[in-house]
């Protein structure tokens, strides 16, 4: 009787640290989280304006560090002339540098 209360609680003990060393092998996967940078985005057809993580409506023509003018439509014209118009995914951060939105894709995860 006493071997069997033993062997109860060795084994209860065991499980314990199982499922602790489980819990703590997920709490140290990492994920990788999108930061969020003041921006003008193309966003189904609308020019969208991203101000301290919320997107509003483009409500007028915004002008970047480097010169560059992006109007309501979705024509940005640079300092030296050239228009480009932004199509769905287009972003342009306050710099003027034009990419592909992080906004819009999905997080990425790492473990």
């Amino acid at each position: 009787m006493k071997n069997r209360k033993i062997t109860q609680l060795f084994t209860a003990l065991l499980f314990a640290i199982m499922f602790l060393s489980a819990g703590n092998a997920f709490s140290q996967s990492k994920v990788e989280t999108v930061v969020m940078k003041d921006c003008c985005m193309m966003k189904d057809g609308k020019m969208m304006l991203m101000t301290n993580g919320k997107m509003t409506r483009m409500k007028k023509h915004m002008m970047m560090e480097n010169g560059t003018k992006c109007k309501k439509n979705g024509v940005c014209v640079s300092k030296d002339g050239t228009r480009i118009r932004m199509q769905n995914g287009n972003c342009m951060d306050k710099s003027g540098k034009m990419d592909n939105c992080a906004v819009m894709a999905p997080a990425n995860t790492k473990k």
